[in-house]
């Protein structure tokens, strides 16, 4: 079973893993970490940032889980974290440290 097959069973299963970084700085990867990314998904655009990954994404999810503490780019210390698989959700975050929050409705 590939990494994408095993993501859209765990779908189907109510779960998600979605990665976030834990510590003030931000969100991004490691040179190995996105190396690793842009060869997994076939990705040759010069111009492609980690920041235009989809936190949810299967090789994402994968390479921090392989890489560990290899995956962390500077000011980051990467986590995947584990939400039921029918929530809306979204990365919310202060100073860099993030945690998954449901989605709702704000207004101002």
């Amino acid at each position: 079973m590939t990494d994408a097959q095993k993501f859209l069973n765990d779908l189907k299963t109510s779960v998600r893993y979605v990665v976030i970084n834990i510590c003030y700085g931000g969100f991004s990867l490691s040179g190995r970490a996105e190396t690793a990314y842009r060869r997994m998904a076939g990705i040759t655009d010069p111009a492609w940032h980690d920041c235009d990954v989809e936190r949810d994404d299967p090789y994402l999810v994968k390479i921090v889980q392989d890489l560990g503490l290899a995956a962390n780019g500077s000011h980051a210390n990467l986590k995947v974290v584990e939400i039921p698989g029918d929530v809306d959700w979204e990365i919310a975050k202060y100073d860099g440290n993030e945690w998954v929050a449901e989605t709702h409705r704000t207004w101002r």
